[in-house]
């Protein structure tokens, strides 16, 4: 089997920017759980922006979505771990592309003394604007949960855990 240069080169385009779309996803999820509001806004379109994730308000609008994360994550005690896997991105132009995600996330929250972990889907779409990729929409689905409760002696009691929304 022979391949033309012009088809080789297309496949390593292909790569090249599905690596870049999966480092996206990667810096978003490690800003959120280093505390760094203005790396998060930088991984999102400047405009035209959807993010719409299960248990939050919708946004259409970057700094709305950074201001609500510097209220709720950027907190002495509260601790996330984003956890991505199960990634497939089809590339669905040359400036447009999907991504469906597996996330195992937990925040920890030190002051109400719990833990919640989650099992995410999310569903992204990405465009190349200005020579690089961003994050244009993102959507998640919540689809089990586990939410516990620490006890002074470090017992852990379960509050909730299933298919509903978390505590």
């Amino acid at each position: 089997m022979s391949i033309s240069m012009a088809e080789l080169a297309e496949r390593l385009s292909a790569l090249e920017d599905k690596e870049a779309i999966r480092s996206l996803k990667a810096r978003y999820l490690r800003a959120c759980d280093l505390k760094q509001p203005d790396v998060i806004r930088d991984c999102f379109l400047p405009t035209g922006v959807r993010i719409a994730y299960e248990g939050f308000p919708e946004f259409d609008d970057r700094d709305a979505f950074v201001d609500v994360y510097r209220q709720m994550a950027c907190q002495d005690g509260v601790h996330d771990i984003h956890h991505a896997t199960n990634w497939e991105i089809d590339l669905v132009s040359a400036d447009e592309a999907r991504g469906v995600w597996s996330l195992n996330f937990r925040t920890i929250l030190m002051g109400a003394r719990r833990v919640t972990r989650l099992a995410v889907e999310y569903e992204d779409v990405y465009r190349r604007h200005d020579g690089r990729w961003w994050i244009a929409e993102t959507v998640s689905r919540i689809s089990s949960m586990i939410v516990e409760e620490m006890a002074e002696d470090g017992a852990l009691r379960v509050l909730a855990c299933g298919e509903a929304q978390a505590v």
